[in-house]
């Protein structure tokens, strides 16, 4: 059974920083392309990260650039999304997605973790 589960979420103060990891059973993450996704209370899921499964090549959506860096290890079969300066706006569930191109609707999904930017 191909599963995903995100941790590293919680609450930290504006300009602080978080590590989110996601790991993988059931399958190897570098067969695939990873994607992390945000969704907001009373917004819409929206794509923040993805990086492909054969050269590693990273997106990003503009709000995050400079801030958010993705990254794969795949000898522990995890990916990773840091999070710098960390604002307000970022708070959000995020769930980390995989599929074998970096596209807005993945086919399998993580449950999630709530991140909450706030003094």
């Amino acid at each position: 059974q191909l599963q995903l589960v995100e941790s590293g979420g919680g609450l930290v103060q504006p300009g602080g920083s978080l590590r989110l990891s996601c790991v993988a059973s059931g399958f190897t993450l570098d067969y695939y392309a990873i994607g992390w996704f945000r969704q907001a209370p009373g917004k819409e899921r929206e794509r923040v990260s993805c990086i492909s499964r054969s050269d590693d090549r990273t997106f990003y959506t503009d709000s995050v650039k400079g801030r958010f860096t993705i990254s794969r290890d795949n000898a522990v079969n995890m990916v990773y999304l840091q999070m710098n300066s960390l604002k307000p706006e970022d708070t959000a569930v995020y769930y980390c997605a995989a599929d074998s191109l970096c596209i807005a609707t993945m086919s399998y999904w993580g449950k999630g973790t709530l991140v909450t930017v706030s003094s």
